[in-house]
């Protein structure tokens, strides 16, 4: 199996595992209430993220565009998501 197909195995396979964390949490803690559509938004956003950063490794050739542009990507995540959750830029968005 090439090394791209065993990443974005890889990429797949973490995000069930990733929205796993929330959904244990969610047994034991009143801290968090997620609905069917916050994990679908989620999966979603993860999806998104992980299938961009593949893109970049495959397609920038330099070390330094990979990095500028896979921090693009996670900074654009981190905006979205604390959006979601927090609200900070205060959109129709924005979470509770």
């Amino acid at each position: 199996m090439k090394t791209s197909n065993k990443r974005l195995t890889l990429i797949l396979c973490s995000i069930p595992v990733l929205l796993s964390i929330p959904l244990i949490a969610m047994q034991f803690t009143d801290g968090g209430d997620w609905s069917l559509f916050d994990f679908a938004i989620m999966s979603l956003l993860l999806l998104t993220v992980g299938l961009s950063c593949e893109f970049v490794l495959r397609k920038a050739k330099t070390k330094r565009s990979r990095l500028l542009l896979g921090s693009l990507v996670l900074f654009i995540f981190l905006i979205i998501w604390a959006e979601l959750g927090v609200g900070i830029f205060g959109t129709p968005f924005a979470g509770d």
